[in-house]
């Protein structure tokens, strides 16, 4: 019973991240969905990635921040044009790719 009540703590937080929970594009672990979908999911774990990268000195260009954020842009087109439905693992690596950009190049602003 109180897996369930953590479990709904972390739904409604995910849901208020403006993540749009659709079990469809979500990652389950022992029957529970995760809190947030699996293009979120890889967005927070690239932005932890690219923390660490960063505290190793480890700095991508603009250039490549750039072609990971397309990338991204690109998986969400071709789904929203209905050309070809993106799966949990694609939306997973695209948002991976563009979270670790994200913060990689913009921690150079912020440390």
């Amino acid at each position: 019973m109180e897996n369930v009540k953590i479990w709904l703590f972390f739904i409604k937080l995910g849901r208020k991240c403006g993540c749009h929970q659709k079990t469809d594009r979500s990652f389950f672990i022992n029957g529970f969905q995760l809190p947030i979908c699996s293009r979120c999911t890889g967005i927070l774990l690239g932005q932890i990635i690219g923390i660490i990268i960063f505290l190793f000195k480890i700095k991508l260009s603009l250039i490549i921040c750039v072609i990971f954020l397309l990338i991204m842009f690109l998986d969400l087109f071709i789904q929203y044009k209905k050309i070809l439905e993106s799966t949990n693992i694609r939306r997973f690596i695209t948002g991976n790719l563009a979270g670790n950009s994200t913060n990689n190049y913009f921690n150079k602003y912020i440390i």
